[in-house]
């Protein structure tokens, strides 16, 4: 079977690369606006990209509307943010955050997600995930304009959060302590090779 990208529209294509870049490791990434209200959104877009300096990437699109998500726009403006990992604990919260709120309106205040303070950037942390990188912004490459518009957030890792009890006997993460939950297609998730089923909504 060969797939012209050429004769599929936006959706089809979409549908076609989740459903076979996988698994995905999921950016919760955590900002704040100017005013300091917060904001939580998924991105499963997202990759470490080099280690000098630490830097890591996640790819927000632009709304149906062809407008950019309050991440990006949060981003933009501050030029800070978290990248949290998803345990399994939290996946439910997570994807609960996918939901489109009201501009200004707090992902941690309507779903319950418990914020932990950052040190060196003002947006929080998700309390209870085992891994969490503070970012400054480095760059926002726009690959392209309009709904489903890309956009490639790189940011410089200025903090890492690790919690003590997913480290190994070799003084690193553990992977099957930390227990992640990584992107598939549709509705499905993996964790340690189980696949979970979650409606967005």
């Amino acid at each position: 079977m060969h797939i012209d990208p050429g004769s599929l529209n936006t959706r089809q294509m979409y549908q076609w690369m989740i459903h076979t870049i996988l698994p995905r490791p999921i950016a919760w990434i955590s900002t704040c606006d100017p005013a300091g209200r917060t904001n939580l959104a998924p991105f499963s877009f997202f990759m470490g990209v080099c280690a000098k300096p630490p830097t890591l990437l996640f790819c927000p699109v632009n709304d149906r509307h062809g407008h950019p998500k309050d991440t990006l726009r949060n981003v933009e403006a501050t030029r800070e943010f978290v990248v949290n990992l998803v345990p399994l604990a939290l996946c439910e919260a997570m994807n609960a955050t996918s939901e489109s709120l009201p501009h200004g309106e707090s992902e941690f205040d309507r779903f319950n997600v418990t914020p932990s303070p950052s040190i060196h950037i003002r947006p929080p942390r998700v309390a209870g995930c085992p891994v969490a990188f503070e970012c400054r912004l480095d760059r926002i490459i726009r690959v392209s304009e309009g709904p489903a518009g890309g956009n490639i957030v790189l940011g410089t890792i200025v903090g890492l959060h690790v919690e003590d009890s997913i480290l190994g006997a070799d003084g690193f993460p553990d992977a099957e302590r930390m227990n992640l939950v990584a992107r598939a297609g549709g509705d499905l998730y993996l964790n340690g090779g189980e696949f979970l089923r979650m409606v967005r909504p």
